[in-house]
């Protein structure tokens, strides 16, 4: 079945800055709904949080605790 123009069925969650990352709050498998934390980052001493920007499954995970990301680094999939 084919995809319904503008409907995306997965969703990459994306780092916009460069942080550490100081928890993954989801696992591979999770079932997770718009607006839920994915991780929290460290950077310049504040905790930032990730949301979702979709709900489903999250069907990746790319980053682990003390990882230092870049803008742009894939954090995690949803789908």
């Amino acid at each position: 079945m084919a995809e319904p123009s503008g409907v995306k069925m997965s969703e990459d969650v994306r780092a916009e800055i460069v942080a550490s990352v100081l928890e993954v709050v989801v696992s591979e498998g999770d079932q997770i709904g718009k607006g839920d934390i994915v991780v929290l980052l460290e950077s310049m001493k504040m905790e930032i949080p990730v949301l979702a920007e979709i709900g489903g499954t999250v069907s990746k995970v790319s980053v682990a605790v003390g990882d230092v990301i870049q803008a742009g680094d894939l954090i995690a999939v949803i789908s």
